[in-house]
């Protein structure tokens, strides 16, 4: 089902925000020397989805939506695998919200990326859950993510980057990758990536966007403090970028650590009759 294949060339508008996300992926996996047959990129539908293709990784394409439960399949498979889910925001915040609000709960060690540029690029702009009162005829007001997120009692990794800021979201990006790697559980990024066809949002977004750890009282490990933070930020017209939540203490909450442990994993497990044969025998017995 996840199969290794050379990279194609970007298929993305010239000057596209998932360029900088693309290019940010392949800086962090660097750094962490993280070899390519251990990395797994499940992507999204939309443009944003399709980032797997332009690397030379393992990838697959997910049903609609649906990215969330085959990336949570895959780690669950084999958790020596690094798994990094990334789509946009219709494919998470519209017919993939169900998946989305329960991947925190669940929290297994996989990364998250949603490239969210307030619209559906591939089938031409038409308002998304992220897009702004009045664009394509919206009524609306947008869906937040990271509030969401916050809202959700979970160990969970969260921030918002910018495509505009490249070194920030590698940064960010090496961040979450360590924190899956290290079985802490769900890692969540979103990232601001403008759409310079249907809705070039870069000017306005520079000039809107605002570090939150420069804010007084900035303290990622406080889960209120950081929701008074973002929804502030929000309510005078900024967008808040940076590091979110920070899970406190260091802990193996993963959702694979809980349910495989130090195991191999289904995928590595040694399924012939040899090795399972006293099992199968304790199992039998039962049934007499």
């Amino acid at each position: 089902m996840v199969q290794s294949a050379k990279p194609v060339p970007p298929t993305w508008c010239p000057g596209c925000g998932d360029f900088g996300v693309l290019a940010a992926v392949k800086r962090a996996a660097a750094d962490l020397k993280i070899p390519t047959h251990e990395l797994v990129l499940v992507g999204g539908i939309g443009c944003s989805g399709s980032i797997h293709n332009f690397l030379e990784i393992n990838g697959i394409h997910a049903l609609h939506g649906r990215l969330l439960a085959q990336a949570v399949g895959v780690k669950l498979a084999n958790p020596s695998l690094t798994v990094v889910a990334a789509g946009g925001d219709g494919d998470g915040y519209a017919i993939g919200m169900g998946h989305f609000m329960h991947a925190f709960k669940k929290n297994a060690s996989i990364l998250y990326l949603v490239m969210n540029n307030e619209t559906y690029g591939l089938t031409k702009g038409q308002a998304s859950p992220t897009s702004q009162i009045g664009f394509e005829g919206n009524v609306e007001p947008p869906f937040h993510s990271i509030l969401t997120a916050l809202s959700i009692p979970a160990p969970n990794f969260i921030a918002r980057t910018f495509s505009g800021d490249p070194k920030g979201m590698t940064a960010i990006l090496g961040e979450a990758l360590r924190f899956n790697r290290e079985g802490r559980g769900f890692a969540f990024i979103e990232d601001l990536s403008p759409c310079v066809t249907y809705n070039d949002t870069y000017k306005l977004w520079r000039e809107k966007v605002l570090d939150v750890s420069k804010l007084p009282g900035y303290d990622p490990t406080d889960r209120k403090t950081m929701f008074r933070l973002c929804l502030e930020t929000t309510e005078q017209g900024r967008i808040p970028i940076g590091v979110m939540h920070r899970p406190k203490e260091p802990g193996h909450d993963g959702l694979e650590v809980k349910l495989v442990g130090d195991r191999p994993g289904p995928v590595r497990t040694d399924i012939g009759l040899a090795a399972n044969l006293p099992a199968y025998e304790k199992l039998l017995s039962g049934l007499s």
